[in-house]
């Protein structure tokens, strides 16, 4: 059962996380490139507090975004500002979402996010989450996969294991960690077993590594699909 609240709490630390690198940033390094292919640090930046925004639209019951290429756009407007105005953006958005997130609400309803996908309003704070911590990792500033709350590694390797369960393009897999976990995913045929640090399986999973690091029985390491 997802506890919303719970999410919430865990996100209000990552935030901080997130606001404490960010305000380590100059010019030079919030210009820098990011470990995302084509991203500065400061479109990183935007993107979060942008998603913020984003996403107390879909709990206040309006459109994530009003299309893709607004979206992006919207990123790279806000990309070339100074680091200041950055970390202020980051704190204003993070706190209308606290705010939002703190209200009466029916957590159990359905709200729809980009491109049609639906899912349970009470999931929201940890995509939130994700997003928080992820692009942390993404800043490349010290912040490592390693350095995740183990909840949130288990949860979120459980959440994308599921995202590619049914693809007939990714053979059925299951999933190891080397601290017990397991997880399946992928389609009906196949047999591959992927093990590795739970860091690692989801770092290939998220598109944030290549899968070096773990070992393969039944196949090669299944191609999974741009997230």
């Amino acid at each position: 059962m997802i506890d919303h609240e719970r999410d919430l709490a865990h996100l209000r630390a990552a935030t901080e996380r997130l606001l404490d690198a960010a305000a380590s940033l100059d010019n030079a390094a919030t210009a820098a490139p990011s470990r995302l292919p084509g991203w500065t640090r400061g479109h990183v930046l935007a993107h979060v507090a942008r998603n913020a925004d984003a996403l107390v639209n879909v709990l206040q019951g309006r459109p994530m975004y009003p299309d893709a290429a607004t979206r992006d756009a919207d990123i790279e407007r806000d990309s070339g500002r100074p680091p200041a105005v950055h970390l202020a953006d980051l704190r204003e958005t993070a706190a209308r979402f606290d705010v939002v997130g703190a209200e009466p609400a029916d957590w159990s309803r359905t709200v729809e996010l980009r491109n049609g996908v639906t899912d349970s309003a009470s999931r929201i704070p940890f995509r939130r989450w994700v997003e928080v911590d992820l692009h942390h990792v993404d800043l490349g500033v010290g912040y490592e996969l390693e350095d995740l709350p183990e909840e949130f590694i288990t949860r979120e390797i459980a959440f994308l294991a599921d995202r590619f369960t049914g693809l007939e393009s990714v053979p059925a897999t299951v999933l190891r960690s080397d601290d017990g976990g397991t997880w399946t995913t992928g389609g009906p045929t196949g047999g591959v077993t992927v093990t590795g640090p739970a860091p690692d399986l989801l770092g290939w999973l998220a598109g944030r590594r290549d899968g070096s690091a773990l070992t393969t029985e039944g196949g090669p390491l299944p191609t999974l699909p741009a997230l």
